[in-house]
């Protein structure tokens, strides 16, 4: 029996570069590679979009959803941008956060891959939001700090090249200043939220990792105190092995938590800080590991064995 045949459209890009990594080696699926030189040659994409079981993108909106109209054949796609993650006929790709999810992602053919902020937002509060702990119109503020690989390779070199016009010196900035960043509307949609939260990130001069921070008032809360909350997560996600809730005393031990500790990992780990009053939840992960080309890959695997 033939194996299953991958094309990564988009794969000289930095998400895709990743995927490509984390494919290396892999004799159960074949690749359809596309030469740098070639990426603009719009009937061989074509060609190849439609030759491949499964084609996974890696490009701006606007060019991903070009691409899922050059699809006439039965290729399943999984699309890394933000142009679907909202919409109709399109599963969600996080497997672990959601009720039913899994099994969605299984039997599509159509698969929007989340965002990195959305990733590490979302796995906090899609549980306690279905469980009522934390009210849908709660009025939320997510705090966020990303690697700059976030930005892509317009971002790398901005902050790499002392010696481009367009040379980034700082160490730390905060950016979306309109409150209007393109991955709040998956959050208020995958969350469950009626009311949009104040979304406010930032990049940092490292490379990878992502530290996000959602503060709350306990009295404005139905959970009574923070092991409530805690208690809510964990057996969310009990039995899981890519995302991990550390046990309250685990947290309580540690000084710091450090955005770069996830760099270079697929997996997420989700602490309860703070005490009854103030509680302060934190997503660590990786901005490219399982919020981008990690869960790509892990959706990939869901889909091969669905």
């Amino acid at each position: 029996m033939a194996k299953p045949t991958l094309f990564i459209d988009g794969e000289h890009g930095t998400t895709g570069l990743q995927i490509r990594e984390r494919m290396a080696g892999r004799t159960d699926i074949d690749i359809l590679h596309m030469p740098h030189a070639e990426r603009h040659d719009v009937e061989r994409r074509r060609e190849l979009l439609n030759d491949a079981d499964f084609a996974i993108l890696c490009l701006p909106d606007d060019a991903a959803r070009q691409a899922v109209e050059m699809v006439e054949s039965n290729t399943r796609i999984i699309d890394t941008s933000t142009a679907h993650r909202t919409a109709d006929g399109w599963a969600y790709g996080f497997a672990e956060a959601l009720p039913g999810q899994r099994e969605q992602i299984s039997a599509s053919d159509r698969l929007s891959n989340p965002g990195c902020y959305s990733t590490g937002a979302i796995s906090l509060l899609a549980p306690l939001v279905a469980a009522d702990l934390v009210p849908f119109d709660y009025p939320l503020t997510i705090n966020a700090v990303s690697g700059y690989t976030g930005g892509g390779k317009a971002m790398i070199a901005q902050m790499e090249d002392p010696s481009s016009d367009q040379h980034i010196p700082a160490s730390h900035f905060v950016y979306a200043l309109g409150l209007a960043h393109k991955h709040v509307p998956e959050i208020v949609s995958r969350s469950g939220l009626s009311k949009r939260p104040i979304f406010a990130p930032a990049v940092a001069r490292f490379a990878q990792g992502m530290a996000v921070q959602i503060p709350l008032h306990v009295d404005l809360t139905k959970a009574e105190n923070r092991q409530n909350l805690h208690r809510a997560l964990t057996e969310h996600y009990r039995g899981q092995s890519i995302v991990r809730v550390a046990p309250l005393e685990e947290t309580d031990a540690k000084p710091r938590l450090v955005a770069e500790d996830f760099a270079g990992k697929d997996t997420m780990e989700l602490h309860v800080c703070g005490n009854d009053e103030q509680v302060n939840l934190v997503a660590l992960l990786d901005n490219l590991g399982k919020g981008a080309s990690g869960a790509a890959v892990q959706n990939l695997d869901i889909m091969m064995a669905g």
